[in-house]
């Protein structure tokens, strides 16, 4: 287990948690900056490891790439409150303030940090920085919003999401530029309902989960391990209906959240918005099918079909997400037909 005998790193976990929740209930732009830095500060021990030199580097550019976000959101609001009463709105401060949020989620154009310090952590750490550390910045985006920049963020980290994954040997830098992907379709959301993003956020959160949880088991940090790995077919199967879970293939309850955003932006009459969209998530449920078809085919010939792999208790949460799946399917069904 990960905090198995580590106080200190379940210490700093727990602080994390609820400093966040802090900053989340704060009534100041300054309690929010405030909790923004201790949730730096406390989530850098988690990721470091003194043994694992890409793992001290991937701490030392997290921080240095947060701090400059934090920077830029102090002194956007210290300018608003100096130069503007009544803290109004403004294009050229609403901008800085998003851009410094992006930034600190690894949003499109910021998000050349991204990929590069995932590769230096586990997937334990890869799935705190794809979910928990981005609802500080969602929750402060939603505040003060520019909508006509949000737009052209929204277009830029489907598209920059579901090309920057298509050429990447590594499976945490893949799953961090889909996880843009993702983002772009909950920014979206943001702008439709706070209880809709909440919701996409949850089911984002939750697929990640599986994916990541998986990954950790087998030990696969490359999608060549997934060719050549020698695993049971019936663990195939299950990241095959996973990925189109995370994908959000219809009729799968990944797509639910995104059939929701969809009607939505239909009746708000973002045409092209929604054909990018929809367009870029076609690439990537592509690029899952051709990553598991060529996994099968690797091992055509070795019959696995009938071992018995739920045996094995570390697989029980991937049963799990395997029934809710097929589970969500026939709720999904029953809801678009």
């Amino acid at each position: 287990m990960y905090f198995s005998l580590n106080s200190p790193k379940m210490f700093f976990f727990f602080v994390l948690i609820f400093k966040t929740l802090i900053s989340i209930s704060s009534n100041s732009w300054l309690g929010c900056w405030i909790g923004l830095k201790i949730n730096l500060l406390k989530f850098i021990p988690l990721i470091s490891n003194s043994n694992n030199l890409m793992s001290s580097e991937a701490s030392l550019k997290y921080f240095l790439t947060q701090s400059i976000a934090s920077i830029n959101f102090l002194m956007s609001i210290l300018l608003k409150l100096i130069l503007f009463k009544n803290f109004e709105m403004n294009f050229f401060m609403s901008i800085m303030i998003n851009s410094s949020m992006l930034m600190k989620m690894g949003s499109t154009p910021f998000h050349f940090w991204f990929p590069n310090i995932a590769k230096g952590l586990s997937w334990f750490n890869n799935f705190m920085l794809m979910t928990w550390q981005k609802i500080i910045p969602l929750i402060i985006l939603s505040y003060y919003m520019n909508n006509n920049f949000i737009y052209i963020i929204i277009i830029m980290n489907v598209i920059v999401g579901a090309m920057g994954g298509l050429n990447q040997t590594s499976l945490r830098k893949m799953m961090t530029l889909f996880s843009n992907n993702n983002l772009g379709w909950m920014l979206s959301a943001m702008m439709i309902s706070e209880n809709l993003w909440f919701f996409f956020f949850f089911m984002y959160s939750f697929m990640i989960s599986i994916i990541c949880f998986t990954f950790n088991m087998m030990n696969m940090f490359f999608i060549n391990q997934l060719f050549f790995n020698n695993m049971n077919s019936m663990i195939k199967i299950n990241l095959l209906i996973n990925f189109f879970f995370l994908g959000g293939l219809p009729p799968f309850i990944g797509f639910f959240p995104k059939w929701i955003i969809i009607n939505f932006l239909i009746n708000e009459q973002f045409y092209l918005m929604i054909f990018i969209m929809i367009m870029m998530s076609l690439i990537i449920l592509f690029f899952y099918i051709w990553i598991i078809y060529f996994s099968f085919m690797f091992n055509y010939l070795k019959i696995k079909w009938f071992k018995s792999y739920f045996k094995n208790k570390n697989f029980s949460f991937i049963n799990i997400s395997f029934f809710f799946s097929i589970f969500g399917m026939i709720i999904s069904t029953f809801f678009f037909y």
